[in-house]
């Protein structure tokens, strides 16, 4: 992360070394240093929160391309100073008019959509679309500026990180079976070292062509035929008609009150609602008299997570094919119900008795990024592509790897999240934003699929009910339950400085915890 003080002198922090610095004209943070230089460098040249967003998410689609890219999707949470309100932008997109179950049961995949491959990819990325709105309502730079570093990166090259090498190196049998990603990705680099200078020229080239020619060229123009020539050569069923017709969704954001500050969260097609429904039932509760790292904590949130999750499997998916109003399920009323069925004495095993529940796939990457410039205007955004690496398709001389968010619809017909023409599927993203008085004081989110919404609330909870600040906040012991990170149990995962003695009477209660790290 990176904030920039009053006489404008560049402040840099690793959060795991030292506090924050504090920084008065702008602040960003991003995974990869130089996203967050480019960000921190649209912030000194007067530009608004957004452009230094956009910035930043374009050169990550570069640096980070095991994580996201532009075959991705985007998810933004935005305070703009002028009006003092929240808007929320989905850059996710619905199916493809030619996408069905039937056409992948015709095929033989009568349960599951393929995970990697051109098959995968049934959905437009909208990553460029979000970036594109977001800058023709607040952008102050010119579009070209903005995309200028990613441009750089990608035509001049990067040093790899320990990171992105060992992702080359794990994926390297599956990056092989398709000829475009191959040749880009495996071939010139068959044995890569950190530090190793990483070049994209035809990735290079799209950014040039999206520099020159704006949305259209992505949409409209020679990206889209490329991409969709590339996919319908091996099998895919996108077309330039689905490309035209994409456009990011301005939504309106859900929201709760929690203790004395509001909560801000995307609605579906995302599981945003999940932590406000997670939040209502703790609610509830003293948490300041329970008291952090004690065995009612993490019970608590336990159990309260398994409740939400019931409500996020049964519901969620794109809202116009809900069953359910979304308002109704993050309703006060609803968490004071599920309250009363949680003891403390005995873990419910709720989370498995699951209707309608959808398979949920490892999703493995995400990133996570958030500026806030001199005037206060904010946004907080993920970017994904799915699983690492995505579809691992990668459209000829573009460039660019498909996300294969599509791959999470449902081919079972009774199925909220099934797959229909023109839907939305079911998306893990979802950046938030909580403010006290109006203001924003948190931006929030994280990576890690059903990890993100315990992730967000143990920060709420450790920032609002413990008096943490972000520092303590992000170094307090973390929980998960779930299957996120690929297992299959739902098991309470804890990490080992959480004592023994907590452990065991997690256990005692009937929690199923493994013990990570070392």
């Amino acid at each position: 992360m990176f904030s920039v003080d009053q006489q404008g002198k560049e402040l840099d922090f690793l959060f795991t070394k030292r506090p924050p610095a504090i920084g008065r004209r702008g602040a960003v943070t991003s995974p990869h240093y130089l996203a967050s230089q480019a960000g921190q460098d649209m912030l000194k040249r007067g530009g608004h929160a957004v452009d230094a967003a956009i910035a930043m998410d374009a050169v990550l689609t570069v640096v980070y391309p095991h994580m996201s890219g532009l075959g991705g999707d985007s998810m933004m949470m935005l305070f703009d100073q002028k009006d003092g309100k929240v808007r929320s932008l989905n850059g996710s997109s619905r199916a493809g008019e030619e996408a069905s179950r039937k056409f992948y049961t015709d095929q033989g995949f009568t349960e599951e959509i393929p995970e990697r491959g051109a098959l995968a990819v049934n959905t437009v990325p909208g990553t460029v679309g979000a970036w594109w709105e977001l800058h023709q309502q607040y952008g102050r730079l010119s579009w070209k500026e903005i995309l200028e570093p990613a441009y750089q990166y990608a035509k001049n090259g990067f040093p790899m990180t320990e990171k992105l090498v060992s992702y080359l190196k794990l994926r390297k049998d599956l990056l092989s079976e398709y000829k475009e990603t191959k040749r880009v990705l495996v071939d010139r680099y068959p044995n890569p070292s950190e530090g190793d200078w990483m070049t994209q020229p035809e990735l290079a080239d799209t950014y040039e062509q999206l520099m020159e020619d704006g949305v259209d060229a992505f949409y409209k123009g020679p990206i889209a035929r490329k991409i969709v020539r590339s996919l319908r050569k091996h099998g895919g069923m996108l077309t330039e008609n689905d490309f035209a017709s994409y456009q990011p969704e301005w939504t309106e954001p859900l929201s709760e009150r929690y203790r004395d500050v509001d909560v801000y969260q995307m609605r579906p097609n995302t599981q945003g609602m999940t932590i406000l429904i997670l939040l209502n039932i703790l609610n509830q509760f003293d948490l300041q008299k329970i008291g952090d790292n004690t065995p009612d904590y993490y019970h608590l949130i336990t159990e309260a997570t398994k409740l939400a999750f019931l409500y996020k499997n049964q519901f969620i998916a794109d809202e116009r094919f809900m069953e359910k109003d979304p308002t109704e399920l993050t309703e006060p009323a609803l968490g004071k119900r599920l309250a009363k069925e949680i003891s403390f004495e005995h873990a419910s095993g709720k989370a498995e008795k699951k209707p309608n529940l959808p398979h949920f796939k490892s999703s493995r990457d995400t990133v996570f990024s958030a500026v806030v410039d001199a005037e206060g205007n904010s946004i907080s955004f993920i970017q994904s592509i799915f699983y690492e690496f995505g579809s691992a398709f990668m459209a000829e001389d573009t460039g660019i790897i498909l996300q294969n968010r599509g791959s999470f619809f449902s081919l079972d017909e009774n199925h909220p999240n099934r797959l229909e023409p023109r839907k939305k599927t079911f998306h893990t993203l979802m950046p938030g934003m909580v403010l006290k008085d109006g203001k924003p004081i948190l931006l929030v989110g994280s990576m890690g699929g059903e990890g993100q919404p315990q992730t967000q609330t143990a920060l709420i909870t450790r920032m609002i009910d413990f008096g943490y600040n972000v520092q303590q906040a992000i170094e307090a012991p973390r929980w998960l339950y779930g299957k996120t990170w690929g297992e299959t149990s739902d098991s309470l995962k804890l990490e080992r400085r959480i004592s023994d003695s907590i452990v065991q009477e997690l256990e005692r209660r009937g929690q199923e915890v493994d013990v990570y790290g070392k």
